[in-house]
């Protein structure tokens, strides 16, 4: 489904490609944005919800759960932009997510200042090793440090790490041994570092926005607010874009 801004609205100038992992978190972001109606994009990829603000104009991509679907359609996206000559000035991987706690209390907004693969590596008698401690990659993207303040000055969001995992954290014992390796995380999602990795393969900036809908370890279903967590989310979004407008996607 393809939804587009109502005519009239000013032409963006910077143009930022949102990915989420499912269609209900895309939606809630494209909530921020009462003057989206139905229509079809030029350009916009199956899957997308495009919408503008003043003089940024967003694509929302629900690119699929897990750091590999979600770096194969971001960078798919960013491909078909940068083919159709209108490419991306920023990516921003957004979504729910696990809230260390108390640091990151349910319904309230991080945003990366890290974006860390969690478990890329190996497993040795010695404990976890990082990808980048055997000799191969990288496991973690800094967003622009402009960025972040910009974002968190706008939301009221905490700024700290966020964890890509491809295994939810579901025991006390996994979410001590991450806080013991990652002492500046504050919340975990499925989909940051993926994301990261292909905006970084593009040469384009991104930042990461989790709103927090459970806490980080033994899952209990009756505790999670997703709920609130997507409210949050909308919020976010709805005052994300001026801020985005006032900031130099160069200053990074």
């Amino acid at each position: 489904m393809v939804l587009q801004a109502e005519e009239g609205l000013i032409t963006p100038s910077v143009r930022v490609l949102v990915a989420t992992a499912v269609p209900a978190e895309r939606n809630a972001v494209a909530g921020a944005f009462p003057g989206a109606g139905a229509g079809a994009g030029e350009s916009a990829l199956p899957g997308t919800v495009r919408v503008v603000h003043a003089a940024t104009g967003f694509d929302l991509l629900a690119a699929g759960v897990g750091p590999a679907l979600a770096a194969a359609s971001t960078a798919t996206a960013l491909t078909a932009a940068a083919l159709a000559g209108r490419p991306y000035g920023l990516v921003v991987s957004a979504g729910i997510g696990g809230g260390f706690q108390p640091a990151a209390p349910l319904g309230s907004l991080v945003v990366a200042d890290a974006i860390t693969a969690a478990d890329l590596g190996a497993e040795t008698a010695d404990g976890f090793l990082p990808v980048t401690e055997i000799g191969f990659g990288t496991v973690t993207h800094r967003p622009p440090k402009s960025l972040v303040r910009v974002a968190c000055r706008a939301t009221g969001a905490r700024a700290g790490t966020v964890l890509t995992v491809s295994t939810v954290t579901g025991t006390a014992a996994r979410a001590a041994e991450l806080r013991d390796r990652h002492p500046g995380a504050l919340a975990e999602g499925m989909e940051g570092f993926g994301v990261a990795e292909a905006a970084a393969a593009h040469g384009v900036p991104v930042l990461e926005v989790r709103a927090v809908s459970n806490p980080v370890g033994p899952r209990d279903r009756a505790a999670w607010r997703i709920g609130d967590a997507l409210t949050a989310l909308t919020e976010a979004f709805g005052k994300l874009p001026p801020a985005l407008e006032s900031w130099n996607p160069h200053d990074h």
